[in-house]
């Protein structure tokens, strides 16, 4: 016995340490590119005389195209494999986020935001899979919790690194905010290349990994994929279920207060205080960042001690929209700044414990299908909370509406997960 959990306990460590840390990094600037638009906003919006409600469209124009593009681009990955796959994404977006930085109205940015939701189509579905595709379901919610920090922890570094682009650098004439796009775009080329030769598809084919390492990971998840609720994997067989349309509208309420919250929040801590420079504004931001990095964590970790999966995913949007609905029928700068905190803490709690889920009832192949359906679809979230916050500002002349209503949407999000079937615990 001991034997046996010594191998068990070598091989989780190998691949947690071999593959979470440099999917991490991906992350980090697969969300930076997506979300430095928020950013660029403090000086783009007056450059190009853009409205609260255009950039709103701008910010959440982005995924029409990943919704168009996402299943078709995870049935690819599966197909092909994460290595050639995952390394195409990387490269092609960080291209486009390095030409949006030509961009001289807002048309050209709208169609760019477009391309770039279509390059990046299938980058995160594909990631989750691919995790799947190394952890025992047991392990998955402090495996996703881990490579999900990097959403804190991209507006963590994003968030001073690009107001202090804002304000300081605008080499031969050329804006601060456009200088962002470039600098930002360019570490995605180079670590694309990277990923092609750093990354492997499947356990099989770990040569990092000893031989009885091999054979008893892909032994494990191979158990994992039988024991699913549900096989089925051709594709429509996966679009009838019923339970993937009921996770992908839990994940589209959640991302409406991610990327409502997000796009928003420089704007929204420079109304707070007009005197805040640009790299005042992100040196605050990352406030509420830090604490969520920590606690998505330990939330992630406690969902797998325990087992249990939907209080876990159901509880801290509950707790997050209430907030973030009190800050927007209070704001009192310092009340208002502590409750988006909580709020922001109880958006990427959400996220560890969500994506266990699927695999519930999924198995692998089953899986590439119904996460790509989950994300897109969710995805829209992304669409309506900026284009939301920016309609409500238009009409009222401040965001205190539109944070009352994704705060509401995010208690919707927790309600709709307490309705989820299948909630047996994963046994360790």
């Amino acid at each position: 016995m001991r034997d046996e959990w010594s191998l068990e306990e070598r091989t989780v460590r190998k691949v947690t340490r071999r593959l979470l840390p440099f999917l991490f990094i991906l992350y980090v600037i697969a969300f930076l590119d997506r979300v430095n638009f928020g950013y660029a906003a403090l000086g783009m919006n007056s450059a190009l005389g853009i409205s609260a409600e255009v950039f709103g469209f701008l910010s959440g124009i982005f995924f029409i195209g990943y919704l168009l593009f996402e299943v078709p681009s995870n049935m690819i990955l599966q197909k092909i494999g994460a290595r050639i796959w995952i390394s195409r994404i990387i490269i092609s977006w960080g291209i486009v986020v390095i030409v949006t930085a030509a961009a001289s109205d807002a048309l050209q940015l709208a169609a760019l935001r477009f391309i770039l939701g279509v390059a990046e189509a299938g980058f995160f579905p594909g990631i989750i899979l691919y995790i799947t595709c190394w952890f025992r379901r047991k392990d998955l919610a402090s495996a996703v919790a881990l490579f999900m920090t990097a959403l804190a922890v991209s507006n963590i570094i994003g968030a001073p690194v690009s107001t202090w682009i804002l304000d300081n650098v605008s080499w031969f004439g050329i804006a601060g905010w456009r200088w962002l796009f470039i600098l930002e775009g360019l570490p995605a080329i180079v670590l694309g290349i990277v990923t092609y030769f750093y990354l492997t598809d499947r356990p099989k084919d770990a040569t990092w990994l000893e031989p009885e390492e091999r054979e008893w990971l892909s032994t494990v998840i191979a158990r994992d994929n039988a024991e699913a609720a549900d096989s089925r994997h051709d594709f429509w067989s996966v679009i009838r279920d019923t339970r993937i349309w009921h996770l992908a509208s839990i994940y589209c309420t959640v991302v409406i207060g991610l990327y409502g919250l997000g796009f928003w929040m420089p704007q929204i801590i420079h109304a707070m205080n007009p005197a805040f420079t640009n790299f005042e504004i992100g040196l605050v931001m990352v406030i509420p960042y830090v604490i969520a990095l920590c606690a998505m964590v330990a939330w992630g970790r406690h969902s797998d001690r325990t087992g249990e999966r939907i209080g876990h995913t159901a509880l801290p949007p509950i707790i997050g929209g209430i907030a973030l609905a009190a800050a927007g029928l209070f704001p009192i700068p310092l009340l208002a700044f502590i409750l988006i905190c909580i709020a922001t803490v109880g958006i990427y709690c959400e996220f560890g414990p969500f994506w266990t889920l699927p695999a519930l009832f999924l198995a692998e192949a089953a899986a590439a299908v119904g996460i790509a359906v989950i994300n897109s679809v969710g995805n829209l979230g992304g669409f309506i909370g900026p284009s939301l916050v920016g309609f409500l500002m238009k009409a009222t002349g401040s965001t205190d509406a539109g944070l009352v209503a994704i705060g509401a949407c995010l208690i919707l999000c927790g309600l709709l997960t307490l309705a989820v079937r299948n909630t047996r615990r994963i046994e360790s």
